[in-house]
């Protein structure tokens, strides 16, 4: 993921949940021109950055990378009973 498709994601995320870009960098502990410029590309966050940023969107650094497709596959996932999910990890297996 390059420093546009970040800003990108993060804009998003930010807009689902109504805040402004003030709002998200006072509630992550950063400057209020650090948001528009992470949202435009201009700037790339470090890893704590991006921590903090998630924290103040209410999300994990691990979601914030997981793709659609990916919450989709795994929420089918947690259907399957144990015996089904042991049987799908023998057919992934056997491929």
């Amino acid at each position: 993921m390059d420093r546009k498709e970040i800003g990108r994601k993060i804009e998003k995320l930010r807009k689902e949940r109504n805040m402004s870009q003030y709002q998200l960098a006072l509630d992550a502990g950063l400057s209020a021109s650090y948001i528009p410029d992470l949202e435009k590309g201009l700037k790339c966050p470090t890893v704590e950055t991006l921590d903090s940023i998630c924290y103040a969107l209410h999300i994990t650094l691990g979601e914030f990378f997981t793709k659609p497709e990916e919450k989709l596959y795994r929420s089918k996932l947690d259907t399957l009973s144990e015996k089904q999910k042991k049987l799908l990890n023998d057919f992934l297996d056997s491929l």
